[in-house]
């Protein structure tokens, strides 16, 4: 039993945590203020509904008050008439009246004591929802200058998830970036090398390299016949003997 208990506690401990992290003040605010309106309407209703009670009490006397005056009348007129028995049963249900009409006074006095409680408490109440009412947007906007502040401030020091997934995006461009410098620098070596032939450039067909190839080694043959006209037949190196001696 300990054991769940303790489990349900740490339950309600996450939950409250939770609630309290997703929690915005602003709305908790907004929502007792609310329900401070909605209580004050409820003593309002009071107060009518006090007032009501008293009116119909007020209506159901003056019908009383006619009827104790009608009986007066009837028994003046019984005991002129010499009807004192009448006389008297007048009189008795005139004094069964004015007892009534004495508990509605004193059932509308009760209730002029409530109504007065109702409308003080009306007074207290709608003060302290006027000052809850500034004080909330005094705190509101403090909140919401705040958050603000904090926001500016992640964004600005990178804190913040946006300005973090911002951040690992620009990482990720400029690693790709020299990448792909690195990559056309080691092609632009092979070219240069020719260890990689450049396939766009102009010439670049496997004619006109056997070409090329062709002329150069007619360069070659010809620069070095030249070479030999101009040493002369006794000036070139003689050609080597068997045995190694020249």
């Amino acid at each position: 039993m300990g054991l769940l208990s303790r489990f349900t506690t740490l339950i309600k401990v996450k939950v409250s945590k939770l609630l309290g992290a997703a929690e915005d003040p602003r709305e908790t605010l907004d929502y007792s203020y609310e329900r401070q309106l909605e209580m004050l309407q409820q003593v309002k209703r009071g107060v009518v509904e006090v007032a009501t009670s008293k009116r119909r009490l007020e209506l159901q006397k003056a019908k009383l008050q006619e009827s104790v005056n009608r009986l007066t009348d009837q028994a003046r007129q019984a005991v002129a008439a010499g009807r004192e028995d009448l006389a008297r049963a007048a009189l008795e249900r005139k004094a069964m009246i004015q007892q009534q009409i004495a508990d509605l006074d004193q059932q509308a006095a009760q209730l002029d004591q409530e109504q007065a409680k109702l409308e003080q408490a009306e007074t207290r109440l709608r003060m302290k929802i006027e000052a809850f009412r500034t004080r909330k947007e005094v705190v509101k906007a403090q909140y919401s200058a705040a958050e603000a502040q904090v926001r500016i401030g992640e964004a600005v020091t990178g804190l913040s998830e946006e300005m973090a997934d911002v951040g690992l995006a620009l990482d990720r461009a400029q690693e790709k970036t020299e990448q792909l410098q690195a990559r056309a620098g080691a092609i632009d070596e092979l070219i240069a090398t020719g260890a990689l032939e450049d396939f766009t450039a102009p010439g670049s067909t496997t004619i006109d390299r056997e070409l090329g190839q062709i002329t150069i080694r007619e360069s070659v043959e010809s620069e070095l016949a030249a070479l030999k006209a101009q040493l002369g037949p006794a000036e070139q190196p003689k050609p080597l003997q068997e045995g190694g001696q020249s």
